[in-house]
């Protein structure tokens, strides 16, 4: 057969589906459901922040020198508690001295605390203050850290020098990135910039990614079982694979449904979007313009969402392709529970490690899972949005999953072949693995 027939066939199954999905009411009800869970993920961190008003937040305080954390502590307690603004709790910070940094840093990472404040005194006499974070701080709370910090070095510099003997030093500020174990261990010495409310926007932007491929993954991929039984259960599949090949068929069913999956999944960013922008701007009218109550779009990068199509194509193809030679298989729809959760099971284990990398977490589990085909579409793209990746990273996991899809799609099509004629039979893994090798 021609390479114009091939094209040609693929492309009327093809055309062939997509009709199908926008004339189904489910494909209607799915787009509504995945649009309002969209808008209220992304609504997420301004109720987050309009909670967090009424709420102490866990600090670690942590020093070198003998004493210095217990007295910019008191400090810091005394000076902060209740001036939120006038308006805000009573109680805003609760401090708490650690005699080990990385034990501080620790707890921040693990989610124990919001933030640790480590302080160094300088050559000058001066004290240095850097704040460890991976997100939970809002802006305005580390400005009034800023604020107690300046404090401490003022009371710092009166007590040590009661003669004014020496100029006073105006202590020095940063806020750096706890979930880094390199930021963390080098915090004293000029850990890396970091800037909370962008860091909280990537986190929130990487929530709508992961949760959208999550769920759409596994939807779609139902679809191509679900229509591949209902094609078998009433013998259309047998007069399709008279007039086109099997490969042919899987390849139009996986492009008719992935377009019409893309086009959905444009229906469900656009007000997820929306709904950031809008978070913002009710946050600032709220709660003030440095509350960081509302993720901005200014994670949203071209980058990230070049990477998050590019993952979603793929991750799309390679999931059809296993839902396309399981569906083959089964002869009646009634079965086609058989084999869901077994072929979900996949996703909800990659689905997990990249909610725990959006938390800022980089470990070695994490890394490993970034490159395996089936969790990768999920776990890179929330190092991606939190912007945890290396370039050798990225081209690995990208490399591995290309290389791994036509295998599927290989396989996928030999399923599909000797399907047509497996009526009555249970998709047991020994079928699978005759119909593979039998193609």
């Amino acid at each position: 057969m021609s390479r114009g027939a091939t094209v040609r066939n693929i492309w009327l199954v093809a055309r062939r589906e997509i009709a199908e999905r926008a004339r189904s009411r489910a494909f209607v009800a799915s787009t509504v459901l995945l649009a309002a869970l969209g808008v209220g993920v992304a609504l997420i961190p301004l109720g987050v922040r309009l909670a967090g008003r009424a709420t102490v937040l866990g600090i670690a305080v942590s020093a070198a020198e003998p004493g210095l954390a217990t007295t910019a502590a008191r400090t810091m307690d005394t000076v902060l508690n209740g001036q939120a603004g006038g308006g805000g709790p009573a109680r805003t910070f609760a401090f708490t001295v650690y005699q080990d940094a990385t034990a501080a840093a620790s707890a921040v990472a693990d989610g124990r605390l919001v933030a640790a404040v480590r302080i160094v005194r300088g050559a000058d006499g001066g004290l240095g203050f850097t704040v460890l974070n991976v997100g939970a701080l809002a802006p305005d709370k580390a400005q009034l850290l800023g604020v107690g910090a300046f404090a401490v070095g003022v009371l710092d510099w009166t007590r040590a020098n009661p003669g004014a003997t020496r100029p006073f030093v105006a202590p020095s500020f940063s806020v750096a990135d706890a979930g880094d174990a390199g930021n963390a261990a080098g915090a004293g010495a000029g850990g890396a910039a970091f800037d909370a409310a962008e860091y909280a926007s990537r986190r929130i932007v990487g929530i709508v990614f992961v949760v959208l491929s999550f769920l759409t993954l596994v939807f779609y991929g139902m679809w191509v079982a679900s229509g591949i039984v209902a094609e078998k259960s009433g013998r259309v599949m047998e007069l399709l694979v008279s007039a086109a090949t099997a490969g042919q068929l899987v390849a139009g069913k996986i492009l008719g449904i992935g377009l019409a999956g893309l086009a959905q999944v444009g229906l469900v960013l656009v007000p997820a979007l929306l709904a950031l922008l809008a978070s913002g701007r009710i946050g600032d009218a709220l709660l003030g313009p440095d509350s960081g109550a509302g993720a901005s779009l200014g994670a949203l990068s071209p980058g990230l969402l070049l990477g998050f199509a590019v993952y979603f194509v793929l991750g799309f193809a390679l999931y059809a392709s296993l839902y396309a030679g399981a569906g083959s298989l089964l002869s009646r729809e009634e079965d086609l529970q058989t084999v869901a959760l077994p072929l979900s099971i996949p996703a909800v284990a990659g689905y997990f490690p990249a909610v725990l990398a959006l938390s800022g977490s980089n470990s070695p589990i994490i890394r490993v899972a970034s490159y395996v085909p089936l969790w990768s579409p999920f776990v890179m793209m929330s190092r991606l949005a939190v912007g945890r990746v290396e370039v050798w990273e990225l081209a690995l996991s990208l490399g591995l999953l290309a290389l791994t899809v036509p295998v599927v799609a290989l396989s996928a099509t030999r399923v599909y072949r000797a399907g047509v004629v497996l009526y009555g039979q249970p998709p047991s893994p020994r079928v699978f693995w005759r119909a593979i090798r039998g193609g």
